[in-house]
């Protein structure tokens, strides 16, 4: 198979690098606006199977012409341009998944154009990095076990493993996403009933083995595509985990107006935007750099299985790969959208249109995929006997 991969950051550059250890894929286009950015990176690599290509995204005839290239996509963009590629995949007939962006309905408009893709018998999936993405997975696949789910709560972060004051975060995907999160509201459903609540609230205790003490609060966007795929739960709710004192210190900063979209003052006369302020000044105090950091994930699903209350719990502790460089959340989320990527190719995905992830990706399969690269995904079970 012939694998497209547009955008030359970091999800990308990981997604190129798990792809051309593959047997079954034959060439793999890195694309990217920054050309010479793509070609350091081949240069490190050194793999016969990558072509680096130049590409503007906003310009639809050049992002056609890439696309058309490949047998699937791998859509690492910013998700502003998600529904744009989407439906260029559709028009020149070629299968493509991305990183997710169900902020702003950006997911919901490219699920709007299954009947589109079947048509042209190309499968779409949105939303495959880690949250969503894997955790839509691993959802999908405990649920698959049960006769029926009415509890499902996720709880993921990316967090450096020595953490700094005074915010004991690091930039370990897009800072003007956490923005996003944070100021957002979060979508949960409780006692069968949706309902939006402020991001950053609800703070409660979490832990993993070999962490401090940490804390877990609602963010927007990681419920995703959870509630229309399960609209019969009881409670459904996302939770992201920071270390202690993280959620309150932002809180502060989403308070004063600080991270608001088209917030603006003017000073010396000119018009600034306050979040491209902060985008900038904090983008350079949370760099990650060469720090360690890790992924944690827990989500559970719980319901009824042969008439007695089940439990299916998925964990998940990464940390950065230091022989490639390779952060934590780059092993997680890359490897999740070249697996899947790569199941399309290869047939193992074999139904047509737009599917969430937890509707269409083989959960076992995934999992064990995931074991290969290093990312180890552990279940465990809550038997009846165990329950209170």
């Amino acid at each position: 198979m012939k694998v497209v991969v547009l955008g030359a950051g970091l999800m990308g550059k990981e997604a190129v690098r798990d792809l051309v250890k593959s047997d079954a894929v034959t060439k793999v286009y890195l694309a990217d606006i920054n050309v010479r950015q793509a070609e350091q990176f081949a240069e490190q690599l050194m793999s016969d199977k990558l072509d680096i290509l130049l590409l503007d995204a906003g310009n639809d005839l050049q992002l056609r012409n890439v696309m058309a290239l490949g047998d699937v996509v791998i859509n690492a963009l910013f998700y502003a341009f998600n529904e744009k590629v989407a439906r260029t995949a559709i028009d020149v007939g070629v299968h493509a998944v991305d990183l997710g962006g169900h902020i702003g309905g950006v997911t919901d408009t490219v699920l709007g154009l299954d009947g589109e893709a079947k048509k042209k018998g190309v499968t779409l999936i949105p939303d495959l990095g880690v949250a969503p993405g894997m955790i839509n997975i691993l959802t999908g696949y405990g649920a698959g076990k049960l006769d029926a789910v009415d509890t499902i709560k996720l709880y993921v972060g990316g967090i450096p493993l020595e953490p700094e004051p005074p915010l004991q975060y690091n930039i370990v995907f897009s800072l003007e996403g956490v923005f996003d999160h944070y100021t957002e509201p979060s979508l949960v459903i409780r006692e069968g009933n949706r309902f939006e609540i402020p991001s950053l609230s609800e703070i409660e205790a979490i832990e993993f083995e070999e962490f401090p003490e940490l804390e877990a609060f609602h963010t927007s966007g990681g419920t995703s595509t959870l509630p229309r795929s399960f609209p019969g739960v009881k409670t459904l709710e996302y939770k992201t985990i920071r270390y202690k004192g993280h959620a309150e210190k932002f809180q502060l900063l989403v308070d004063l107006g600080l991270l608001s979209r088209g917030q603006e003052v003017i000073v010396k006369g000119q018009p600034v935007n306050v979040r491209d302020v902060m985008l900038e000044h904090l983008g350079k105090q949370l760099q990650l750099g060469e720090k360690l950091d890790a992924v944690l994930l827990r989500v559970k699903v719980c319901g009824m299985k042969k008439g007695n209350r089940v439990t299916y719990t998925y964990n998940l502790v990464t940390t950065k790969d230091t022989a490639v460089g390779e952060t934590a959340m780059a092993r997680a989320t890359a490897n999740t959208v070249s697996v899947v990527a790569q199941m399309i190719g290869a047939g193992v995905i074999a139904n047509r249109g737009v599917f969430p992830p937890e509707q269409i990706v083989p959960g076992e399969r995934y999992i064990e995929e995931m074991k290969k690269r290093g990312v180890v995904i552990q279940e465990s079970i809550e038997l009846p006997s165990e329950n209170p």
